[in-house]
């Protein structure tokens, strides 16, 4: 394994059995594209592991943290540590985004920064974790990555997810929840690299438009725009 692998291993706390789960882990689509021509030998099947992981070891965490909280809290306090915001941010501190291996054209693109690339490779590294030393090591690292960052949502200190954040405000509104829906109006580029457009509407009006790699993540950034746009109105 390579020294820069090993800095890697130093910053998370846990040494591969496995050093080639690291490295796809590690692995852009993008990269992987140019090095065999397949996208899939990149690190997204990783990352569909890892995200599935991280939410039941950070459930467990805040639910023996917080025994008295309701299931709402504990809901939405899960909801703005794995984010995709969050989870970046966590990735970037540590410097866990510059051991990545992008593609030429990523790279130059910024790709290195892209909330959506840097927190899908870091649950890509949890997911190869729990093949490589189960479900323990997996805890174990992500409590280390993490640590700051639930600290943070416990202090009432970590920026809410976007969409929680605007249902809350149509509510005060006297806005229903039922009332908000989120449309998916397009999407483009190849099947491994697609980029997604989301709308947010309430009442049959356009509040936001967004967009992401994944759905969910369009979704959110329509929620942003919806609230950006609402604080400029001075409606928040």
């Amino acid at each position: 394994m390579n020294s820069s692998a090993k800095d890697l291993e130093k910053i998370i706390g846990y040494e591969f059995r496995d050093a080639a789960l690291l490295e796809r882990a590690l692995t852009h689509s993008s990269r992987a594209n140019e090095l065999s021509g397949d996208p899939q030998d990149g690190n997204e099947r990783l990352e569909f592991l890892g995200d599935a992981v991280l939410e039941e070891i950070v459930s467990t965490w805040l639910y023996l943290c917080l025994p008295e909280d309701p299931e709402g809290r504990l809901t939405k306090l899960r909801a703005s540590i794995v984010c995709e915001r969050s989870l970046s941010q966590a990735s970037k501190a540590l410097g866990i985004n510059e051991f990545l291996r992008l593609g030429h054209g990523e790279e130059l693109s910024g790709g290195r920064d892209r909330d959506s690339i840097v927190s899908d490779g870091l649950e890509a590294l949890f997911g190869a974790v729990f093949l490589d030393g189960g479900h323990e090591a997996a805890g174990s690292v992500i409590r280390t990555v993490l640590s700051d960052t639930v600290k943070k949502g416990l202090e009432g200190r970590l920026f809410r997810d976007a969409k929680t954040e605007l249902q809350e405000v149509l509510q005060k509104q006297g806005v229903s929840g039922c009332d908000i829906e989120y449309v998916i109006t397009g999407e483009s580029g190849p099947d491994h690299n697609k980029l997604f457009e989301a709308a947010v509407c309430s009442s049959g009006r356009e509040l936001g438009r967004g967009c992401g790699r994944t759905k969910q993540a369009a979704q959110a950034a329509a929620a942003s725009a919806a609230l950006e746009s609402m604080s400029g109105r001075g409606q928040r």
